[in-house]
């Protein structure tokens, strides 16, 4: 296996020697060659030094840029005033080069403030601004009229003519893909990379997302500045008509078919965006036609880019072997202890109170669990600690520094790191990197590789990681993806850790196994705060539990107290405040199921979440689907409704399979699903949304039905005419709902419908659901109020981990004690 790894490992050792070779090519055959060849091969090494620029900030930093002419236009301008004020063309290259990097620095303050294509018109923006700013320049920049240059550059004396300008661009293109190659197994390479594929997690690794941007602008300005400021002498006129849009487009198509990120993508670009037209120059007018064609067809076969398929088809380096591990009292532990302290903390949105009032001490040495039902604002609690969210109340110190409104890389670097619900590894960057870019946070510049590399090793053993340290963090499978999450946030050293439900989608082994780490990582004096579903893992591990509901604190103390506490029990189960009306009188139900699932298993990527679920609905019947929060009952529903490719088993809807079938489809076919958080088309009224829940059905629809639905939703009925996206909680959960029976459905799924609503809001909501129920129609339910749900119910499946560990009527499912434990551990 060793040996079938080596090319990979050999070809990244020998990249310099590979850049040496190519650039000797190039130099022999600017020797070899004379005339207009000498032009093309200026033009290409010089497109080569420009794409480099650009790939800095494609190729890592993710940033796309249909602009980068004007710097190659800054650059070139700035070379021929500087020499046209008699300076010598060797210190106005690197002045050139200085004067497009500080351009660039200051047109990243307000691309910054941007994403996607709004980034894209700011830079092409930019490029319009640069091309009309030199037209108006006046005598400086010689109008439309352009610049003459009369004196070319000289060195010893000895002039410079097209050859030896070909010769300087081509040893300049050499130096730009050195520096690339170097800039990319950087640091600060690595953090371009990490705030490309998740910059909220490189915040939360003491890295300032703007700063790193601002650079890579900077660093790709100024090396497509230097690129231009050789233009001048080569061409001997520069005119703003030289550095026209396309300018731009081609410097990214260089990169983009050359293979960004890749170091030798910008060169091997290059080559056919410069001579590829220059080949199909015989064809006139159609030549540029051509050219696209040829553009896209190299897009379609390859595209990673030239160089980025050629890559993937090499064997992947491994790495040898590292130092043993170290005494991790000193890794992850010589911060010095300190305890977090967060009072009265609180937040709104739009009105909406997340989070009020929020109180809890975090002890050093201690595992401290946020808990709650969905929507009690645990998460959003931990977004304030973490900076990501500036708390409107309250304090939140670390020793005696308040951190309250603190940006997240401040935080960071204070000694506060955190995992993430989904986990946000920097997926470009092997394992290893993904936790050696964590020591010392927010440094940009660190000479310890080896020993880093080594360290990284060490906490990845920690937690219990046995895989492959050179594999790409978004190739791992999603029990790994938590383990290297951990490490990473443990390289930090960290006084506090936040963990944010790091068992979700682990199996009960592997959770039993994170509990273990987690008494580990406390006993090396760090405090944990943990938010949790998994009620057994919270009970095992934690020293005191805060629990929140509506976003409220509503209770405090051990494990056990907890347990037994009514509140708890009520956020939970729910309770008498909040009554159901049930069936009148008793119900037996058809025999055969309008709606089963044989053997259902299904997940997310690597990571299983449903386990060979079996349920079955029959027609009229309401059945509650129940269990704690990370059970799998949301990922039941949007298996269900084709939202989720089932892994294994059946879908089976009134004798045929639809698992296999797209949402589209099966939604056409009378399933309807009311989805967790409504989701509601915000920018249509009431009642368009209403009329598009008829779309997929064959039925024209009749005024009647939608008077019919806002007779049942009074509610609605006041806000007609009004953007749904401007409706309360309850009133567009009750929209969801209405939308969903214009389409007919055989079978309604109701995903959390009393999520996030006020008490009053759910009565009327339940009441509703009562009244469908009367009528015949069959509905699948899931809420986190297990005891109303049951109250509308006439069956009920419980599901723990993915499997269906109870099943039977509402009122035997009621009555049975593992139901609270299901949803609070066993005691």
């Amino acid at each position: 296996m060793n040996a079938l790894r080596a090319p990979a490992a050999e070809l990244l050792k020998s990249m310099p020697l590979t850049i040496l070779a190519l650039t000797l090519a190039g130099l022999g055959l600017v020797g070899l060659t004379g005339g207009y060849s000498h032009f093309v091969i200026a033009l290409v090494a010089l497109t080569t030094v420009a794409g480099t620029g650009l790939n800095v900030l494609l190729g890592l930093t993710g940033l796309i840029s249909f602009g980068h002419a004007g710097f190659y236009a800054i650059g070139a301008y700035a070379s021929a005033i500087f020499t046209g004020a008699g300076l010598s063309f060797w210190p106005a290259l690197p002045a050139a080069g200085l004067v497009s990097g500080l351009v660039g620095a200051g047109l990243a303050v307000p691309a910054m403030r941007v994403k996607g294509p709004y980034l894209a018109m700011v830079t092409i923006a930019f490029g319009f601004i640069v091309e009309h700013a030199l037209i108006e320049g006046g005598s400086l920049t010689g109008g439309q009229n352009g610049l003459v240059v009369t004196v070319g550059p000289s060195l010893f004396g000895f002039p410079l003519a097209e050859r030896e300008l070909a010769f300087l661009a081509v040893i300049g293109a050499g130096l730009s893909l050195y520096g690339f190659h170097r800039l990319a197994r950087s640091r600060l390479g690595r953090a371009m990379r990490a705030v490309r594929d998740a910059d909220v997690a490189a915040a939360s690794l003491g890295f300032d997302p703007v700063r790193v941007k601002t650079l890579a602008f900077a660093i790709s300005a100024a090396l497509t500045g230097l690129a231009g400021a050789v233009l001048p002498p080569l061409m001997l006129f520069i005119a703003p008509s030289s550095f026209p849009f396309a300018q731009s487009i081609l410097f990214v198509l260089s990169v983009v078919v050359g293979g960004a990120g890749t170091v030798l993508g910008p060169l091997f670009g290059a080559l056919v965006t410069v001579l590829l037209p220059e080949t199909l120059a015989g064809l006139a007018e159609y030549r540029l036609l051509f050219f696209g064609l040829a553009t896209l067809v190299v897009l379609w076969l390859v595209p990673s880019g030239i160089v980025g398929s050629a890559a993937r088809l090499l064997p992947r380096a491994r790495t040898g072997a590292l130092p043993p591990a170290m005494d991790f009292a000193r890794l992850i532990g010589q911060r010095g202890a300190e305890a977090l302290v967060v009072e009265g903390i609180g937040i709104s949105f739009g009105g909406i109170r997340a989070a009020e009032g929020v109180s809890v001490t975090a002890q050093p040495g201690a595992v401290t669990s946020l808990i709650g039902p969905n929507g009690a604002g645990k998460t959003t609690v931990l977004n304030m600690v973490s900076g990501f969210y500036r708390p409107q109340a309250g304090a939140i110190r670390l020793g005696d520094r308040d951190l309250a409104g603190a940006p997240a890389h401040v935080i960071a670097r204070a000694g506060i790191a955190r995992t993430y619900q989904t986990t946000r590894l920097f997926g470009s960057l092997s394992v290893l990197d993904n936790v050696a870019l964590a020591f010392e946070p927010g440094r940009l510049r660190r000479r310890s590789g080896g020993q880093d590399r080594a360290a990284a090793a060490a906490l990845l053993a920690f937690v219990g990681y046995a895989g492959d340290l050179d594999r790409p963090a978004a190739e791992l499978p999603h029990v790994d993806r938590r383990l290297v999450e951990i490490a990473r946030a443990l390289a930090g050293r960290p006084r506090i850790l936040l963990l944010d439900e790091p068992a979700a989608g682990l199996t009960r082994a592997d959770t039993d196994a994170l509990g273990g780490l987690l008494r580990r990582i406390a006993g090396q004096g760090i405090a944990v705060v943990l938010v949790e579903h998994d009620m057994p893992l919270v009970m095992g591990v934690s020293d005191a539990i805060l629990v929140m509901d509506a976003g409220r604190p509503i209770a405090y103390g051990n494990p056990a107290a907890i347990r037994r506490d009514p509140a708890v029990i009520r956020a939970y189960l729910g309770g008498a405040d909040t009554p159901a009306r049930p069936r009148a009188a008793a119900w037996t139900p058809p025999a055969d199921a309008v709606l089963s699932t044989l053997g259902l298993t299904a997940g997310y990527g690597a990571a299983p979440v449903l386990d060979r679920v079996a349920i079955e609905v029959r027609p009229g019947e309401t059945v509650a689907l129940l269990g704690a929060n990370g059970a799998g009952k949301s990922t039941t529903m949007r298996a269900l409704a084709g939202l989720l490719r089932p892994v294994t088993g059946a879908i089976v809807l009134e004798d045929r399979a639809i698992a296999h079938l797209p949402a589209h489809t099966i939604a056409r076919l009378g399933l309807a699903l009311v989805p967790e958080g409504r989701q509601v088309f915000p920018e249509l009224t009431v009642i368009e949304n209403i009329r598009l829940g008829a779309h997929g059905r064959a039925a024209p629809i009749d005024p009647a039905e939608i008077e019919a639905l806002l007779t049942r939703f009074p509610r609605l009925r006041d806000r007609a005419t009004s953007r749904a996206g401007l409706l309360s909680g309850g009133e567009q959960q009750m929209l969801a709902i209405a939308r969903g029976m214009m389409a007919h459905p055989r079978i309604l799924l109701l995903d959390e419908p009393s999520l996030g609503l006020a008490p009053a809001m759910i009565n009327a909501l339940y009441a509703v659901v009562a009244d469908l129920r009367d009528q015949g129609v069959t509905i699948l339910i899931v809420d986190q109020m297990a005891a109303l749900a049951l109250t509308v119910a006439d069956r009920g499946y419980v599901l723990e981990q993915g499997r269906v560990v109870t099943a039977g009527t509402a009122a035997e499912l009621s009555a049975d004690a593992g139901l609270e434990a299901a949803y609070l551990g066993a005691a």
